[in-house]
């Protein structure tokens, strides 16, 4: 595939994406046909259009988004860090978020809705902060970064699973927002995430190439006058937010940010403004396969896409594991 142009190869990939979901777009309890579906993107007045207009279309955005920016977070990690199994998991920042909600659905269980994806956002971003905090002094080394995440990572879901055996009453909201799930979501929730892309994703293809520098360690960056520690910084920062926010929007969904970046490097190479758009592309189209198949298998029981994605990441991961260590 690599032998293909990028571009081309990326105008084929966002082709199939649209296809995929606009027919995700039909599934769910009530299936909606391709030629319904256009008839009412029309302004027919079916009877399924206000299912199709108010919940399906601004669901299957929300996960191409929320897909996209956990997949753009996952490849700064791993570039950043050097670090092929890094993700928004690995340091600890789904953790954070997860349980700054836990606590909120425990803790204010009357306080408004926006209040809940606005505390997990806050509680992705505390992590950051102490990471920040940690690995200042030791000059935000690959290697510290990683540890330190882990290690905050642990401590955070320590706590959750301590908050979730103490209070039990709500231990089924707590269990689905710790999954994964765009169930309820909307176009509120959609018009909440939207700015935030419109605004971060340009800056991270700007520095695609100190990413493209960083990957190859800090003496190289500083010999090619990158400031390293300075765009580390920046581009945690970004990523940080990126992950925050669609975890804050859409529940804990696990990795995403780990399979999306490897596959864009197998589809286009290595280089950064090749691979962002392509693993925003394959993270998004992952989301929304996940979450047809959570729809669509056993209608109306949705399957949290947490669930989903987790089932594909698990063996992935353990493909990744084997792999690393062949190489070693």
């Amino acid at each position: 595939m690599r032998r293909v142009r990028p571009s081309i190869l990326i105008v084929v990939l966002l082709a199939v994406t649209g296809i995929i979901a606009f027919c995700a777009v039909g599934i769910g309890s009530q299936y909606v046909s391709p030629g319904e579906t256009i008839s009412i993107l029309r302004g027919s007045n079916s009877e399924y259009a206000y299912i199709v207009n108010h919940f399906r279309i601004p669901r299957v955005i929300l996960a191409l988004l929320a897909g996209a920016g956990l997949a753009v977070s996952g490849v700064i990690l791993q570039s950043i860090l050097r670090n092929p199994l890094a993700s928004p998991d690995v340091i600890g920042i789904t953790k954070g978020a997860g349980l700054a909600a836990v606590s909120v659905i425990v803790f204010l269980p009357n306080s408004p809705i926006f209040i809940l994806p606005v505390s997990a956002f806050v509680g992705a971003a505390l992590v950051a902060v102490v990471l920040m905090v940690f690995t200042h002094k030791s000059g935000a080394k690959s290697s510290t970064l990683a540890l330190v995440g882990i290690a905050l990572g642990a401590i955070c879901q320590a706590a959750t699973e301590f908050i979730l055996i103490k209070f039990p009453v709500n231990a089924n909201v707590m269990l689905l927002w710790l999954a994964g799930s765009l169930w309820g979501r909307g176009w509120d929730q959609l018009y909440g995430l939207l700015p935030w892309f419109i605004l971060l994703i340009p800056i991270v293809i700007g520095m695609s190439l100190k990413l493209d520098v960083l990957h190859f360690g800090d003496d190289i960056a500083t010999g090619l006058g990158v400031k390293s520690n300075r765009a580390r910084y920046i581009l945690l920062s970004i990523a940080v937010a990126l992950a925050g926010l669609c975890v804050a929007t859409v529940g804990s969904v696990g990795f995403v940010g780990l399979i999306a970046p490897h596959m864009a490097k197998r589809i286009v190479g290595p280089k950064h403004k090749y691979s962002l758009p392509v693993a925003a592309l394959c993270g998004g189209l992952l989301l929304v396969i996940a979450d047809s198949i959570g729809r669509g298998l056993a209608p109306p029981i949705e399957i949290p896409v947490g669930i989903l994605t987790a089932i594909i990441g698990v063996p992935y991961f353990i493909y990744l594991l084997r792999f690393e260590q062949k190489r070693k």
